[in-house]
């Protein structure tokens, strides 16, 4: 606020990595979670991963001594720990809004996961057993 007082906001969550490294809050809505398998997040993070996202502006780094970011394609860039080697961020190179992985937000979180994307290249060696909608790719020109 302007005049130096400060007031908690309800919508704020906060994350981080493993070691605290990287530390984030997001002041605004974060979109619900969708787990991808594509090939680059299952070798990223050892198995598919759930990505909640946010606005790119509404992402604030408070701590980021170990951020670091990778360039994983044309299409985006990661963003990870140097030192704990957790990976946080999928930030697409288009549009305003960025990936969060959303085993890094503190809970609660109040999200739910609503869909797969990219299952035609998931891994051979697991299912995917629940009744959420999937999607052999990406779920541009999806609603949520």
């Amino acid at each position: 606020m302007a005049d130096g007082t400060s007031t908690a906001r309800a919508d704020v969550k906060t994350g981080h990595c493993l070691c605290g490294s990287v530390r984030y809050e997001v002041r605004g809505t974060l979109r619900p979670v969708v787990n991808c398998h594509c090939v680059q997040c299952r070798q990223t993070h050892g198995h598919f991963i759930g990505y909640t996202s946010a606005e790119r502006e509404d992402l604030v780094l408070t701590e980021e001594t170990g951020l670091r970011w990778y360039r994983s394609s044309e299409k985006a860039r990661r963003g990870f720990c140097t030192v704990c080697g957790g990976s946080l961020f999928w930030d697409p190179a288009e549009g305003s809004s960025i990936a969060i992985a959303a085993g890094t937000l503190d809970p609660p979180t109040g999200l739910q996961t609503v869909r797969h994307i990219f299952v035609a290249e998931k891994g051979d060696y697991y299912e995917i057993e629940d009744d959420l909608p999937q999607f052999p790719g990406t779920m541009r020109g999806n609603p949520l």
